[in-house]
């Protein structure tokens, strides 16, 4: 009797030690896996070591800002569902982002935006559609971005905090001296559609200026407007006007 206690305890220990192996390498199973379909809320796509390189999320679960491997609160962007790229050093890298609904007044609140942003900075690059009751446009923005050691991302917020602060009247004279110090980004190349249901391209200097326009009406009429630092059209060519 004794050896067949013996025995038992023997058979049982060993199934022990098998349902852990079992249990331990199959958390770790399968490596490679295939599914037809897979419903959930947020993806986080990370490095072997953990660290995130690309976050897909619903709306609920939508992530805030990446900083040098620190999350940052974004409330603002609490009403989309979207992805959001982290290069390697943990800082947010771009984007996509995205939202439609009709509210209970009625009114349309769609939007998507795909965003390419400056190292450590905003965007330089993006594809943008907005809709509402009123209007409706898709357009490219091409943006000079300041290097982020001459102005950082809490550098804009906190500029944006001093303007406030400011007399009305002193708030353009605040910016423009900020805008000369090449401190703040500007838009260089814009192309989209128009609200007249015309279509424009425009290309501007440094300082964010329009300089030239390539315009078509929605009739088709087509012109070229060239412009000066004060956004008075100085010269207009048409297809009958000559160079």
């Amino acid at each position: 009797m004794s050896q067949l206690k013996t025995f038992f305890a023997g058979a049982a220990a060993m199934a022990s030690a098998l349902a852990a192996v079992v249990l331990l390498t199959g958390a770790r199973e399968p490596r490679n896996a295939q599914f037809d379909e897979i419903t959930v809320g947020r993806i986080n796509i990370v490095e072997p070591d953990g660290s995130k390189r690309l976050v897909i999320s619903n709306r609920a679960q939508f992530p805030g800002d990446f900083m040098q491997g620190k999350e940052g609160e974004r409330p603002d962007r609490r009403s989309f569902a979207g992805m959001i790229f982290v290069n390697e050093e943990g800082t947010e890298n771009g984007g996509l982002i995205q939202k439609g609904s009709i509210g209970p007044d009625g009114k349309i609140s769609s939007g998507l935006s795909l965003t390419f942003d400056r190292f450590r900075q905003d965007q330089a690059l993006q594809l943008l559609n907005t809709d509402s009751n009123d209007w409706q446009q898709t357009a490219i923005k091409i943006n000079d971005v300041p290097y982020f050691e001459l102005t950082s991302l809490a550098d804009q917020q906190r500029f944006g905090q001093e303007a406030r602060q400011l007399p009305a009247a002193e708030r353009q004279a605040y910016w423009q001296k900020l805008n000369d110090a090449g401190r703040l980004g500007a838009n260089r190349i814009w192309l989209g559609n128009t609200r007249d249901k015309g279509s424009a391209l425009q290309l501007k200097d440094a300082q964010g200026r329009t300089r030239m326009m390539l315009l078509v009406s929605a009739s088709g009429a087509a012109e070229i407007q060239m412009l000066d630092e004060a956004g008075k059209v100085i010269r207009t060519i048409t297809p009958t006007s000559g160079l």
